[in-house]
């Protein structure tokens, strides 16, 4: 049941990258192709699992590499009902799937560094719609705990411009918390970078 209306109950979700990609590993640009983890990514997932704390709920996108990631962490931690989400995919990006940095600047110059997209590109304002709506059905499940969820870089990054702060690149298990208030409204806070933080003595 919904408790969203409750007065000060506010779900946090730590939403993480998935681990490196067999096209990461390439430099290619994959928005919604499924392609698989690499070895290292598959380790990586292992690593963030031994440095993350335990989660009320752990969700993942419905793409493999984000999907892997996650039942890695998940077995770690015993969790066996994953929660699976379409539309916490990573945006549609149309003609620049597979392609290099160095390919889109060639067949597209000066859009990258103007955050310029194609024709058939995933609008913002539909990523951040769509995320919104699985944040608050996420948090409805576990309303006023916190839940893991692995996502992609370019939704995590499209919703915190869309949300007024700070953008900056992610690395594979980077990401940032988000709160969703018991009104709906969604909030960006810190950055984090789980690989980084193995070592570290600070709480994830």
């Amino acid at each position: 049941m919904s408790v969203r209306g409750e007065s000060g109950l506010k779900t946090r979700l730590l939403v993480l990258r998935h681990g490196q990609s067999e096209w990461n590993a390439q430099g290619r640009w994959q928005g919604q192709a499924d392609i698989a983890l690499t070895p290292e990514g598959i380790d990586q997932a292992h690593q963030a699992a031994k440095k993350i704390g335990k989660f009320d709920l752990i969700a993942a996108s419905s793409l493999k590499r984000a999907r892997h990631t996650a039942e890695i962490i998940a077995e770690a931690h015993g969790v066996n009902d994953l929660v699976i989400d379409d539309r916490l995919k990573e945006s549609f990006i149309g003609p620049w799937e597979g392609l290099t940095y160095a390919e889109i600047e060639s067949g597209w110059p000066g859009y990258l560094t103007s955050f310029k997209h194609p024709e058939d590109f995933e609008p913002n304002q539909s990523v951040l719609q769509r995320m919104t709506a699985a944040f608050i059905d996420i948090a409805d499940k576990c309303r006023g705990g916190q839940a893991l969820v692995i996502s992609h870089s370019g939704v995590i990054r499209t919703i915190r411009r869309q949300l007024k702060v700070a953008d900056t690149k992610l690395e594979n298990l980077g990401g940032c918390w988000f709160d969703v208030h018991a009104d709906g409204q969604l909030t960006a806070g810190r950055i984090i970078t789980v690989i980084d933080q193995l070592n570290s003595s600070e709480s994830l």
